[in-house]
């Protein structure tokens, strides 16, 4: 891989992913498909209304998640991932995936320094 410091798009791609909440919206999407506001706010514990409706509303305007509004009282409102937004799934499951050997490593040294 050939890449290029001073042409580097991390941040870019960083700053669309990069929140506490954003991940677990989409591997939730990812993985149960198509939500309903209230569904995703209970399974994604700690999130405010506030925050989820901000969150949603980013990743909307970045074409990761669509919102499909039904005409109908009360409203009905859904969220699925996009076709574009799918492609995020490799670097998710990744990041997932490092986090959780990262953490392994962690404790692993931390156990090895009361060793000593």
């Amino acid at each position: 891989m050939d890449l290029q410091p001073e042409l580097c798009r991390v941040d870019d791609a960083l700053g669309i992913l990069v929140g506490k909440w954003k991940p677990i919206i989409l591997l939730t999407l990812l993985q149960e498909g198509t939500q309903r506001f209230s569904d995703l706010k209970r399974k994604v514990p700690g999130i405010t209304q506030k925050m989820l409706t901000n969150q949603l509303r980013e990743l909307e305007k970045e074409d990761i998640i669509a919102r499909k509004v039904y005409p109908q009282v009360p409203p009905k409102v859904e969220y699925s991932i996009t076709e574009y937004g799918k492609s995020l799934e490799p670097i998710l499951n990744a990041m997932h995936e490092w986090g959780t050997a990262h953490i392994l490593h962690k404790q692993k040294k931390q156990q090895t320094n009361k060793m000593l």
